[in-house]
């Protein structure tokens, strides 16, 4: 299925920060985070908005950080936010809900940037054992 999807931004990052950021949902979706308080810890996806050009999004190699230049690979290989689609993931720790704003820890999204979905992280499906990785991602 080729074609023309519609997205719907059901917040914004009110204030960006590793430690503690804060994701402000929009009132009309507000009253889908009802239980999400029996969380320690979500997944978000969000929009990376500052990446959302013609130039980075016809982007399908990179040298990725971490590979210290020398291993060139295709976007679907890494994390680069240079990509077709410029979606975002972080798994984050819920500190608090309030209203409809959510304060987390560990959120890698700037300031602006819109909330997708989120999503609760459960352990027994999120937590995949014995995997692997190319070896440069561990330089």
């Amino acid at each position: 299925m080729r074609g023309k999807a519609e997205l719907k931004f059901i917040g914004t990052v009110e204030k960006a920060g590793e430690e503690e950021a804060e994701v402000r949902i929009f009132p009309e979706f507000c009253r889908g985070l009802k239980g999400i308080e029996g969380f320690s810890h979500l997944i978000l996806l969000y929009w990376m908005h500052m990446r959302d050009n013609a130039e980075e999004r016809s982007v399908l190699q990179v040298f990725p950080r971490g590979s210290l230049g020398k291993v060139k690979v295709g976007v679907f290989a890494c994390r680069s936010p240079s990509r077709p689609n410029p979606i975002g993931l972080c798994v984050v720790k819920l500190l608090k809900v309030e209203n409809c704003a959510l304060t987390v820890e560990g959120l890698d999204a700037y300031e602006g940037s819109p909330i997708i979905d989120i999503k609760p992280y459960i352990q027994r499906r999120d937590s995949v054992p014995k995997t692997y990785a190319p070896e440069w991602i561990s330089r």
